[in-house]
């Protein structure tokens, strides 16, 4: 072994989850291996686990190398880090003024056909300064680290002009260099027509492909590319222009696919070889075929469709059967999914969705990893991956989404530094 210490032994696990196993995205029965350990034990030097399993087999392969630091578990859970695939987390305002609008029946198509939705975030965002966007999200940043999150991704999309989206992409550029967990940046200029450019969607489109995908690529502020493919918004031929040139520049694809309505959008992510489909709910058989043929990794916001109070979900256990990847979201944002509680998220796709705890925490870990493209490093316990780790104030993982309502975090590690602590964050 080349290293001549251990900077931190994690010991008297309880319940050891490593999600350890396979290196494509779990499909099918692979969903609910999760490879769970009695009296487990990490090994952690320069943030990378180098060794993990039983406290004896930890011990063995460590043998006399000196050990700094030794934190007892105290028989708790321990799962890898959780990661949230898909966020919009850097807007301003907020929009509970639509609640009431949605209690008396107003459907999502029409509170942002009158105004509202995600064009008030848009005047919301544009009038935010760059340090007001940064106070605002920081804040919803510390609430998901300390619900165990430790990677999330974020999308731009409420500027809808080139500076204020590069505005949203600089605050999430300056949050992953200065808070513990680590954030994978999306461009989604795509998110909306704004207000000035209505009636003349290719004109916009234009733009986004002309001006705004190019300055976002040169100055290296996002990893991927996204867009809002659904009616009223961006059309499938629309969607299919803006992805290929995204892909021309070298940007990673995502596609917000069938939310509302089956119009194509899960059939266009398999074409085009996204990455991620995300939302899905109203997605058709055909679609969901054409994903699972191209490796599409289906991303399913329960708390969405539980915010909007839709009648149907997203057919996760269907996606499963046909071999397609599920991973699990928040979809963080001010108007359909208000919450940052991945928590939350877990009970609602053992509730709502019908995964078990097993598929449920495979959704927030390893298939959530390959969801942002981060699985060479993260999402699951293994040496030489990043030491991302949380211990919960629980014996076994359906505990987790069966006691709904609260937060289970004890600790939360960061490539091997504590961050959270006894639920408090220290960082």
């Amino acid at each position: 072994m080349e290293n001549n210490r251990i900077d931190l032994l994690i010991h008297n696990i309880g319940t050891l989850i490593t999600m350890q196993g396979t290196q494509e995205p779990r499909r099918g029965d692979e969903m609910s291996e999760v490879a769970a350990v009695r009296r487990g034990s990490v090994a952690i030097t320069d943030g990378i686990i180098i060794a993990v399993g039983t406290e004896e087999e930890v011990l063995a392969q460590i043998a006399e190398l000196p050990v700094t630091h030794k934190h007892d578990a105290e028989g708790k859970l321990v799962t890898p880090g959780l990661i949230d695939p898909h966020t919009h987390l850097v807007h301003g305002g907020s929009r509970e003024n639509e609640l009431a609008l949605k209690l008396k029946g107003a459907s999502y198509l029409e509170i942002l056909a009158q105004g509202g939705g995600i064009l008030s975030t848009v005047r919301s965002t544009r009038q935010a300064s760059e340090e007001e966007l940064y106070v605002k999200a920081k804040k919803s940043l510390d609430t998901m680290l300390s619900y165990g999150v430790t990677t999330a991704e974020a999308k731009s999309g409420y500027g809808l002009t080139l500076e204020d989206e590069l505005k949203q992409l600089r605050v999430t550029r300056k949050l992953d260099q200065e808070h513990p967990v680590d954030l994978v940046s999306t461009f989604m200029g795509a998110h909306m027509v704004p207000e000035e450019y209505k009636g003349r969607s290719q004109e916009f489109v234009q733009l986004l492909i002309e001006e705004m995908l190019p300055e976002v690529k040169r100055q290296g502020l996002a990893e991927f590319c996204d867009v809002f493919c659904e009616h009223g918004v961006f059309s499938v031929e629309e969607s299919e222009q803006i992805l290929l040139a995204a892909k021309a520049m070298g940007f990673g694809l995502k596609i917000h696919a069938d939310e509302i309505e089956p119009i194509g959008g899960a059939q266009l992510a398999g074409k085009m070889g996204c990455i991620s489909a995300e939302h899905l709910i109203a997605a058709s058989d055909e679609g969901l075929e054409a994903m699972q043929r191209a490796g599409v990794i289906a991303v399913c916001l329960p708390a969405t469709s539980f915010n909007l109070r839709l009648k149907h979900h997203a057919r996760a256990r269907k996606m499963i059967e046909i071999g397609l990847p599920v991973a699990l979201s928040t979809d963080y944002n001010p108007g359909s999914s208000p919450t940052e509680s991945i928590q939350l998220v877990m009970t609602l796709g053992c509730l709502n969705l019908g995964l078990t705890p097993e598929e449920v925490l495979t959704a927030v870990t390893i298939n959530a990893a390959h969801a942002i493209g981060k699985a060479d490093t993260i999402g699951s316990l293994e040496a030489g991956k990043q030491a991302d780790l949380v211990i919960f104030n629980a014996e076994n993982l359906a505990y987790l989404p069966y006691h709904f309502g609260i937060n289970h975090v004890h600790s939360v590690f960061k490539q091997g530094k504590m961050v959270v602590s006894d639920g408090n964050l220290i960082h």
